[in-house]
């Protein structure tokens, strides 16, 4: 799909966040039965960090993005959070977020996995289009909860962080130029995780 010129946005400025703990390839070899080079050729990947809530990760990256936008907070409609490592199954962790910042506007959690944010994004234009000014998109995921760290073939890749971006509502044209988003549910078992389990993920790290 295209975007409409009527009601475009712009991605004012983004925000990021990061535990402070990090877990290198060489101290998940003290864990599991990996190297630094398996997990690098298979992902690229040398370290992950490790820590905090969704919520106060979410709130992080997402002050750092307000302040470099320079909008007036009170002026923000919708704070979208992807994520899917809510801090609680109810409320939306986007509420909690919400009240850490010292918001006032609408908020709900978007569970799109890896593709969440974006998905968000294309939200936040949509909501633009039905009339509101500024968008918070967050993702955030704190993925270490729910990773089995006894697990080769997940725990090399999953860990905790946040971004966000404040979109604002443009004359004419925006930068979101066309999207496609696709889903296919006969592939759940490829990668999945139960209420209170594990993350399981098939594939070629299983090797």
């Amino acid at each position: 799909m295209t975007s409409t010129p009527k009601a475009g946005a712009r991605m004012l400025s983004v925000g990021t966040a990061l535990p402070e703990k990090v877990v290198t390839n060489h101290d998940l070899e003290q864990m599991v039965d990996t190297s630094h080079q398996w997990i690098v050729e298979r992902s690229g990947i040398h370290e992950r960090r490790i820590g905090g809530t969704t919520a106060g990760l979410a709130a992080e990256a997402a002050q750092m993005a307000i302040e470099r936008s320079g909008v007036d907070p009170s002026t923000i409609d919708l704070l979208i959070l992807a994520t899917t490592s809510p801090d609680r199954q109810v409320p939306a962790t986007a509420s909690t977020v919400q009240e850490l910042l010292g918001l006032r506007c609408g908020a709900m959690d978007l569970n799109a996995a890896c593709s969440g944010f974006v998905y968000g994004l294309i939200a936040a234009h949509g909501f633009i289009q039905m009339g509101h000014s500024r968008v918070l998109v967050i993702g955030a995921e704190t993925l270490s909860r729910i990773t089995d760290w006894t697990d080769r073939s997940t725990c090399i890749l999953f860990a905790d962080g946040a971004g966000a971006a404040v979109i604002e509502k443009t004359d004419g044209p925006g930068d979101l130029h066309g999207w496609h988003v696709d889903s296919n549910g006969a592939l759940e078992e490829a990668l999945f995780c139960d209420f209170d389990g594990k993350i399981e993920m098939a594939g070629f790290l299983k090797q």
